[in-house]
């Protein structure tokens, strides 16, 4: 993720953070979701002189990426803790 991009997923995601604060997201279909992010999609689309529908885009892709980037980092967390954990389990 560029540095412009990761900017660009932080603001969306510190707004969702309070539009969406009240939302069961596995209760709200995607639509809605993306409904109300809107207004920051509008706000970002018109500084980059973006399509609505190319932020809609990019942020589904960074999303993505960020979902990847979150996964890997708890699956580099649980195998250092794991392999202290058999460490110690196999000293026992």
């Amino acid at each position: 993720m560029t540095d412009e991009n990761r900017k660009i997923w932080e603001r969306i995601s510190s707004y969702a953070e309070e539009a969406l604060k009240d939302i069961d997201p596995q209760k709200t279909q995607v639509s809605v979701q993306l409904d109300a992010l809107r207004p920051v999609m509008n706000e970002i689309a018109a500084e980059k002189g973006m399509s609505l529908e190319d932020v809609f885009i990019l942020y589904m892709d960074l999303a993505s990426e960020a979902a990847v980037e979150a996964e890997a980092k708890f699956q580099a967390e649980m195998g250092e803790e794991g392999q202290g954990f058999s460490g110690r389990a196999n000293s026992l």
